[in-house]
């Protein structure tokens, strides 16, 4: 039996709500809020939330996931796929490019690339390379599937006429829907119960004397007299209080602080740059091919206003640039072998990375040595989810200096993540268009390897147009990933979730 001061120091809300347990044994806040005649449903809580700290009730949670579609237009459209299908079925053998189906104007430019990769995952088709087109062919699954509806088909139907909950249809199908844009809303449903605890059961069966009661004596209850027909709560000064929090500096804004840091105590110079660029000096300039996939809209975010950046301004390093894409200017390589359009590296684009800092450092200083970093947002056309932002902050940086190499880039990295706290580490090769050799930096994270980013060192089509013989080192990491990491996050976007409680007790080192 719990001690008589346990009694004593309940309030009037934690009588209530025991005795209403005491009869319902146990119930949801709102059925307790019923039976107890309570005005307000954060009273029941907050005097839950009490008695749980002092072992008379137990509050239990469980969280149900639901689904909606996003806007009722989903329905008006095929998938990308499903008008891909038809229109590679009407070709000879099932069988088509990607210049076919965007000469049938079913489908828009941007999802062409989303109906191959869904053919090629659903087993509708094979995609193959023919000189420098994708052609698509259809499997006997992708033929069979025309007079019928996927599964994901019918479960758009489904949440056109409402909400469908987790359980209720295929997980499969749900995390489909869920990984592209613009389909679905997702809605976490928490449901809580309150059961009395054996303590709780033994005291709700006392007959507790329910009257009001007041924290303290107050000049108006002694002149009307008041006074005698409430309770005044006793207080036990070992009691649970929450502990007080000052002001604090974010913990993003406290880790960017201590990777800028680590940067200037080895030696290297920060820069910045602009959030709007032009194709050129994010692409074109980085020997990124101007058919390159990372260029289409659904990789990147174009700007309407304004809708082209002049780069005029040195001809010389426009002219040299066209000729690396078209031949390979003098630098040995053969380029990428088409006719490179000015009107197309004028395009602007909120930056993909920040490396387009580093391409303009170096062609505004052509004598190394150096050494510089950058913290910035980049932003990408991506379906959010537990490890990708379609903005994120990016650590990026080079070095340039005689007889650099590759084996200095990898230390350089390691004693990055080292001096971070990250204790395992590891690189593994890795493909981007401007640099060779390029590795991908992981780290070890819930278990298994998670990819922070690329480096590599930087080919001659980049460096020899902006004036630089010596080698180049360069990187690109992803923040977010290693603030993940190091708190100990399961999913990115919680980073950015105004969750106090985490705010509060998240280290400050």
């Amino acid at each position: 039996m719990p001690s008589k001061d346990v009694v004593e120091q309940l309030s009037y809300f934690e009588k209530k709500v025991l005795k209403s347990l005491g009869k319902l044994k146990k119930g949801s806040p709102e059925e307790i809020q019923k039976d107890s005649g309570l005005d307000q449903l954060v009273e029941v809580m907050n005097a839950s939330s009490w008695l749980q700290a002092k072992g008379l009730v137990k509050i239990e949670e469980s969280i149900t996931k639901s689904y909606t579609l996003r806007s009722p237009q989903v329905l008006q459209r095929p998938l990308p796929e499903r008008l891909a299908l038809e229109v590679l079925a009407k070709r000879p053998g099932g069988k088509g490019s990607m210049a076919d189906l965007k000469k049938s104007g079913q489908l828009k430019d941007e999802e062409i690339s989303i109906a191959l990769g869904w053919i090629k995952r659903k087993g509708w088709g094979e995609v193959s390379k023919d000189n420098r087109d994708t052609i698509i062919t259809l499997t006997a699954k992708g033929l069979d599937t025309l007079a019928t509806k996927g599964e994901d088909e019918l479960l758009i139907e489904r949440l056109a006429e409402g909400e469908v909950r987790e359980g209720d249809a295929r997980k499969e199908m749900l995390d489909w829907l869920r990984q592209r844009k613009d389909i679905v809303n997702e809605k976490h449903n928490v449901t809580r119960t309150i059961a009395l605890t054996p303590d709780g059961a033994q005291i709700a069966a006392l007959d507790l004397q329910i009257k009001e009661e007041v924290a303290q004596i107050t000049p108006e209850l002694i002149q009307s007299g008041k006074w005698r027909e409430v309770d005044v709560r006793k207080y036990d000064v070992k009691a649970f209080a929450p502990t007080v929090y000052g002001g604090r500096k974010h913990p993003l804004t406290i880790q960017l602080e201590k990777v800028r840091s680590i940067f200037l105590n080895m030696g290297f110079t920060e820069v910045t740059g602009d959030y709007l660029e032009s194709a050129f000096w994010n692409m074109d300039v980085l020997f990124t091919a101007q058919d390159h996939p990372a260029r289409d809209v659904q990789d990147t975010f174009y700007v309407k206003n304004p809708e082209r950046i002049d780069i005029s301004d040195d001809e010389e390093l426009v002219d040299r640039v066209r000729q690396v894409h078209e031949s390979g200017w003098n630098t040995g390589s053969v380029g990428w072998r088409y006719r490179w359009s000015k009107h197309e590296a004028e395009r602007s684009l909120l930056r993909t990375h920040t490396t387009v800092n580093s391409a303009r450092y170096i062609w505004k200083n052509p004598k190394p040595p150096f050494k510089v970093f950058c913290l910035g947002r980049v932003f990408r056309n991506e379906a959010m989810d537990s490890t990708h932002l379609p903005e994120f902050t990016q650590v990026e940086g080079i070095v340039c200096e005689e007889g650099a190499n590759f084996d200095m880039l990898v230390g350089l990295l390691k004693e990055f993540y080292t001096r971070m706290g990250i204790p395992k580490i590891r690189v593994r090769p890795g493909y981007f268009p401007y640099t060779e050799p390029s590795l991908e930096v992981e780290i070890m994270w819930n278990g298994r390897w998670m990819e922070l980013g690329g480096a590599g060192v930087f080919r001659p089509e980049v460096t020899a147009p902006l004036g630089i013989q010596e080698p180049v080192l360069a990187w690109g990491l992803g923040f977010e990933r290693l603030a993940m990491a190091i708190w100990g996050l399961d999913d990115i976007r919680d980073i950015y979730v105004s969750d106090v409680d985490w705010l509060k007790r998240v280290p400050q080192v």
